[in-house]
């Protein structure tokens, strides 16, 4: 079984909103959020008409959150974070989630929901996984610091290294998936971690994964929840930890590279 790494492309992620949906499924959005009050109504008052559903995973918010977005957004979908982390309010999203197409954005507005069609245009024409990539060609960030572009270029190195990979991006949880590859990537990380336990899994179930331009935004406002070293070493065990249950599975895992331009 091999997976196929595809990087594509775009003269500017500004441009995704001018994908065509081609209708191919329902598309759910899930939402994780703790104390993003300030922000999430920038968020939902964004979010494209390809969107059916959309989901709130609140973790237990002390400011009014819930209450914003349901004034925003009243037929969004609330639900209770199951457990601590990120992590776990995305699986608690995923699992409430009733797409054929599930995409998962950030609530602090550092991610724009313009640019969701793109992902569902590569999810509709046969990949399993799109994941946004901050480094590829239309690609860009307007907040990362140098300490963190270290970091992450030093954990791509050795993800691609491990993993025979040619991804241009990995600490960055603008995502999309089929339904059907939820099984195969049974997620249980609950932390910031769970993107990287995404890639991994999908990597090595064969899976197709296709990486799309994205402009990362800077926080609306607030502080942000991620902690770099502490996240950084919980991104580096799961690298190793998943690589090494890779090497011990009897399913083959050799990833084809290949670019589309």
């Amino acid at each position: 079984m091999e997976a196929t790494v595809s990087s594509v492309a775009g003269s500017s992620t500004r441009a995704a909103a001018d994908v065509v949906h081609v209708a191919g499924g329902l598309v759910s959005l899930v939402v994780p959020a703790r104390n993003e009050a300030a922000n999430i109504a920038w968020v939902l008052s964004r979010i494209p008409d390809c969107v059916d559903e959309v989901i709130l995973v609140d973790g237990e918010s002390s400011d009014d959150t819930a209450g914003r977005a349901l004034a925003c957004l009243p037929s969004l979908r609330v639900v209770p974070q199951s457990g601590p982390g990120k992590g776990n309010a995305l699986r608690t999203g995923f699992l409430n989630a009733k797409g054929d197409f599930i995409i998962m954005i950030d609530a602090d507005g550092s991610m724009s929901p313009r640019e969701i069609p793109r992902y569902v245009h590569f999810l509709e024409h046969g990949y399993d996984v799109v994941k946004g990539s901050r480094f590829t060609g239309g690609g860009g960030s307007l907040d990362i610091t140098a300490l963190r572009r270290g970091g992450n270029r030093a954990l791509l190195t050795l993800t691609n290294l491990l993993y025979q990979a040619s991804l241009t991006d990995l600490c960055y949880g603008f995502v999309g998936f089929r339904r059907e590859a939820l099984a195969r990537l049974d997620l249980r990380s609950s932390g910031f971690e769970i993107e990287t336990e995404m890639v991994c899994r999908a990597l090595l179930e064969g899976l197709r994964v296709a990486e799309v331009p994205t402009l990362e935004l800077p926080r609306r406002t607030g502080r942000s929840n991620l902690r770099t070293f502490r996240d950084g070493q919980r991104v580096l065990r799961t690298l190793l930890r998943e690589r090494a249950a890779g090497a011990t599975s009897a399913k083959p895992h050799l990833v084809r590279r290949t670019r589309h331009a």
